[in-house]
């Protein structure tokens, strides 16, 4: 059997264990959730700056449309990938699961896909304020946008998961890999949209912003969803978004392969 034949024959039972896993350590799990607060702060912030008049296209009601929607797709798509794969490669553990028959990889991502259906639960009461207090800007009630926003949560995971599989991966060069991923994670709070959305930022910030990774890993699902593109500019970045998907997808494994042949020329 290909690799790609066990991969898919195993796939669902890996993700059934993820999920029991889940569900074993929901205390954790919800905790996480809760701590995953600041995106309320900043609708805050902003609600009150836009008391007093919109802030370009943002008024109060879009400013709330906007932040819910952050915190419900940074808790759909966000994973935690960076850190396990760079402890397994550290503590050597990683050699016992390249013993296994599925890749190590698959198998990390049936992980964390697993805990989907958890966060979403968690987060339905967000997404149903957010229907209640902003249900007529979302989408602009279009089926191709309702498309384009589904294709573009599927493409901001991929995009996280590899990126996060790509900066794990430098453990196997780096001492300080998780150093490099919290100086990404200040970069990421700025140019995705996190904690202010792009439109309100300076013009040039802007402009890093519409070039780099980080706005299609969280900002434009976000932007899709509140309806500030349009369909043609939704269709164009999110032909973007899985052209960084593929990018990324292939610096990862690249990087995960040399740093393999490095591990076993150590001993790992």
């Amino acid at each position: 059997m290909t690799a790609f034949g066990r991969a898919a024959k195993a796939f669902p039972t890996l993700l059934r264990v993820g999920l029991s896993e889940v569900v074993a350590y929901r205390a954790e799990f919800v905790v996480w959730i809760l701590t995953t607060n600041m995106p309320l702060v900043m609708l805050a912030i902003w609600h009150a700056v836009a008391a007093d008049g919109p802030v370009g296209r943002f008024d109060q009601r879009a400013f709330t449309a906007y932040y819910l929607g952050i915190l419900a797709v940074r808790l759909v798509t966000s994973n935690w990938a960076v850190w396990q794969l760079s402890m397994e490669i550290r503590d050597g553990t990683l050699a016992a699961k390249l013993l296994r028959p599925i890749h190590p990889i698959v198998a990390l991502a049936a992980d964390h896909i697993s805990a989907v259906p958890m966060r979403v639960l968690v987060i339905s009461p967000v997404v149903a304020i957010l229907i209640g207090v902003c249900g007529d800007r979302l989408l602009r009630h279009d089926l191709l946008l309702a498309a384009v926003f589904g294709a573009s949560l599927l493409g901001a995971w991929l995009l996280i998961f590899f990126t996060m599989v790509l900066m794990g991966s430098l453990a196997f060069f780096l001492e300080s890999a998780l150093g490099l991923f919290e100086l990404w994670l200040g970069v990421h709070a700025i140019l995705s949209g996190y904690l202010v959305p792009l439109e309100a930022l300076p013009h040039w910030v802007r402009r890093a912003a519409d070039v780099l990774p980080f706005r299609y890993m969280l900002g434009f699902p976000v932007e899709t969803l509140v309806g500030l593109l349009s369909r043609r500019q939704a269709l164009l970045e999110l032909a973007a978004q899985w052209g960084y998907t593929a990018l990324f997808g292939v610096l990862a494994l690249w990087v995960w392969r040399a740093g393999l042949r490095r591990f076993a020329a150590f001993g790992g």
